[in-house]
């Protein structure tokens, strides 16, 4: 069983059962984003499935032509994807850059750019070489590569702009910032520099936490008895390039969404949305997110 609400679907199934339906054969051409986090080539077996070494870099490449043939002319991909460790050694493994290099080959991508997503909050990992031994930093990241078919797909940053810092605000007021050449040999003009354009550009090293007791879906969880997905996406990392790529209206697709983090950024943005995961405890939990939202169950035809 899945469900919909007004601007989405969420439909039971793993990514290729979902692509060979007859609902994936009306979204060609649609999407303008495929935002989504695999499960991440652990050495520890999940219940969400997460497959190893090779394996994994030929399933996820496998998946990139049909992804790029759901995309508008000016859609984008965009791909949260953790680090990977040597097993039993304290040695970090290239599988994860491997992957991502193989799926931008495989369905001829454009690389616009990677950004590295900071959880201050990650418990130390891994534990042998962190806690234990104490000859490694905890892992704190994960990469996420930004593809798109064209080198100029829709995007504008003037969506996710943060607000200027307190130094900011008072140069804003005083109007007496010190212009003039850098160390750089950049040139700086008051005219430039001093102008208000409602907020910043942000930076690509984006930090989100994730580690609220509180928020509707563990609460969700915990009334209705189910356990929570154990691997959940920073809400605001969903709602960050969901602003930043598309419009309102705009479709988004997400082919493992887990707890569903992006389809509900995508409902509170007033994008549609549609979700593949296979697993049906994950979308029960799932429907958590969308407490104010009408929500109607329907079957994958």
């Amino acid at each position: 069983m899945g469900y919909t609400t007004s601007l989405g679907e969420m439909i039971t199934a793993t990514a290729e059962e979902a692509l060979a339906s007859s609902r994936a054969a009306q979204l060609k051409g649609q999407v303008q984003l495929v935002f989504t986090s695999p499960p991440f080539p652990l050495n520890t077996k999940k219940r969400y499935g997460n497959l190893q070494g090779e394996e994994y870099v030929r399933w996820l490449a496998g998946l990139a032509p049909t992804f790029r043939n759901l995309l508008t002319p000016d859609g984008s991909i965009a791909i949260e994807l953790g680090n990977a460790w040597e097993p039993g050694r304290p040695v970090m493994s290239t599988l994860a850059l491997r992957t991502l290099l193989a799926f931008q080959e495989a369905a001829q991508l454009t690389l616009c750019q990677t950004f590295v997503c900071h959880n201050p909050a990650r418990l130390p990992s891994p534990a042998q070489w962190v806690t234990i031994e104490r000859i490694r930093l905890k892992d704190s990241y994960t990469n996420v590569w930004w593809f798109a078919a064209s080198d100029r797909p829709k995007a504008d940053n003037r969506r996710i702009l943060t607000a200027y810092g307190s130094r900011m605000r008072k140069l804003l007021e005083r109007g007496d910032y010190n212009s003039g050449a850098r160390p750089s040999e950049h040139h700086i003009s008051p005219e430039s520099f001093l102008r208000d354009n409602g907020g910043a550009i942000p930076g690509s090293v984006l930090s989100f936490a994730n580690t609220s007791s509180a928020d509707r879906y563990l609460r969700y969880c915990r009334e209705m008895g189910l356990r929570p997905h154990p691997a959940r996406m920073p809400p605001a990392l969903a709602e960050f390039f969901i602003g930043f790529l598309t419009d309102p209206g705009d479709l988004v697709l997400d082919p493992f969404a887990g707890s569903n983090t992006t389809g509900a950024a995508a409902e509170r943005l007033e994008r549609r949305w549609v979700s593949f995961e296979p697993i049906e405890d994950y979308v029960r939990t799932s429907q958590g997110r969308f407490e104010d939202t009408t929500i109607d169950q329907h079957q994958l035809a």
